[in-house]
């Protein structure tokens, strides 16, 4: 079984920044392609970003292209998300979710709270 773990949530003001870790509890993390959801309240879970096990290759959702980056360290079994520019919209539960490159088994984190307010 992975273990995922959410840290680096909480309040920030409209056009902060915060930088949100997952990390693993598997030393077989490189075969695993990272994922970050999202679900305000009240809506639907929505994918955020995604990165490749080799980091290769980045995906994001239209409405955070731009000022979310994320980005994984192998050695250290962690991805992040940097959230720059931040709006009240990205209020919202941060969930990690990891997808084995191969046999498609996925985990999922604990989810993060962030809160996006003056």
């Amino acid at each position: 079984q992975v273990q995922l773990v959410e840290s680096g949530g909480g309040l920030v003001q409209p056009g902060g920044s915060l930088r949100l870790s997952c990390a693993a509890s598997t030393f077989t993390f490189s075969n695993y392609n990272m994922n970050w959801y999202r679900q305000p309240p009240g809506k639907e879970r929505e994918l955020v970003a995604s990165i490749s096990f080799s980091s290769s290759s980045t995906n994001y959702a239209d409405s955070v292209k731009g000022r979310f980056t994320i980005s994984r360290d192998n050695s250290k079994n962690t991805v992040y998300l940097q959230m720059n520019s931040l709006k009240a919209e990205d209020t919202a539960v941060y969930y990690c979710n990891a997808v084995h490159r191969l046999w498609k088994s996925d985990y999922w984190g604990q989810g993060t709270q962030v809160t996006v307010s003056s």
